[in-house]
């Protein structure tokens, strides 16, 4: 397994969970690094991003989610507040460490590694 993620949970709506994803693999400060969520019967879907200072959010997320890095423990997190129960799904990182533009940060498909997926569900 190249990306390891964890963290996820059944927690109430309004609630708050941080998820993290690691590798031993591959240096994150050198890569674009994605969580993206599938709902069941749903597409996969783009949720944040972040490459060097640059960050981007879903609409549907933003000001209730934050994804940074921890260079020295080589992680990334997400952190996900005021969760609704609509943000349930299963929750993948994906990296890449290919050079595009920042502006396709959101296209899953600009991504060549991913992880496991941890389960996030919210209850009403």
């Amino acid at each position: 397994v190249q990306l390891q993620a964890s963290g996820g949970g059944l927690v109430q709506a309004g609630t708050s969970l941080r998820l993290s994803c690691s590798t031993s693999e591959f240096t994150f400060s050198d890569m674009s690094v994605g969580w993206f969520r599938q709902a069941p019967e749903k597409e996969r879907e783009f949720v944040a991003a972040i490459r060097g200072r640059n960050t981007r959010y879903a609409d549907s997320v933003n000001r209730r989610f934050t994804i940074s890095r921890d260079n020295a423990k080589n992680t990334v997190s997400l952190q996900m507040n005021s969760l609704k129960p609509e943000d349930t799904a299963v929750y993948y990182c994906a990296a890449s460490s290919a050079r595009w533009n920042s502006g396709s940060l959101h296209e899953k498909s600009r991504y060549e590694y991913w992880g496991q997926g941890t389960q996030v569900t919210v209850s009403s």
